[in-house]
């Protein structure tokens, strides 16, 4: 019987990752983490105690006496120090902060370590902006998912129309474009392709395709590969 192995998907905002994560994890029975979750969790946090988002020092202290988990569902339900945040850490206000959250090296270095103990034994899928980089280096399979701007504003906008929150296109754009800057910029873990990684544009096909497409290269990888150590 061949061994489950680590699938890392990275890309930048909106570009399919999560969704895409989700629906190969539940086809291949394998355990979906998000790390943008883990992040937006963190930012939430933050913001909820009134803490300076560019303070690392202060957001290092809080995230050691945090505490963050998943639990199974429909969608996946996030929790950080007992409280359910599934919802909240989707906001505007999260969304337009996590970035500048995420590029201290103190949260990005501890939520890392987080993020490798599940991946010990295999049978995962994650998603983020440096899972193939810097969390995973090691992973069987590597996928960096791309989109045009316009497609994944497009894709944000509908996904905050269904969910009820307010939304205008043009700004999602602007806001997408910085984020893209953000995170390809940072001095620390910044969003880039890994060497070995297969790359898809996502920007004409649908999510299901994308993700058959990254079915077929788990089987196949699948096949007699050993499991992933650190």
């Amino acid at each position: 019987m061949s061994k489950k192995i680590c699938i890392a998907i990275d890309g930048p905002a909106a570009a399919g990752k999560s969704t895409v994560a989700k629906i190969v994890a539940k086809e291949l029975r394998y355990i979906y983490i998000d790390t943008g979750a883990m992040y937006r969790a963190v930012t939430y946090a933050a913001i909820s105690q009134n803490i300076a988002l560019d303070d690392a020092t202060t957001l290092g202290k809080m995230l050691e006496e945090t505490s963050i988990r998943f639990e199974p569902g429909e969608v996946q339900q996030v929790f950080i120090n007992g409280e359910n945040v599934t919802e909240v850490i989707r906001s505007l206000e999260v969304t337009a902060n996590v970035s500048e959250v995420a590029a201290h090296p103190v949260v990005r270095e501890e939520l890392q370590k987080r993020q490798q103990v599940f991946a010990t034994e295999g049978g995962i899928v994650m998603d983020g902006r440096d899972i193939g980089t810097a969390v995973l280096p090691g992973a069987e399979l590597k996928i960096f998912l791309l989109a045009s701007v316009s497609e994944r504003a497009e894709r944000r906008y509908k996904e905050n129309v269904a969910k009820g929150f307010p939304s205008d296109l043009e700004q999602l754009k602007k806001e997408i474009e910085e984020r893209d800057y953000l995170d390809y910029t940072r001095e620390h873990s910044p969003l880039q392709k890994a060497e070995d990684a297969i790359e898809l544009d996502t920007t004409s096909m649908t999510i299901a395709e994308v993700a058959t497409e990254i079915q077929r290269l788990a089987e196949e990888k699948n096949r007699g590969v050993s499991l992933y150590n650190f």
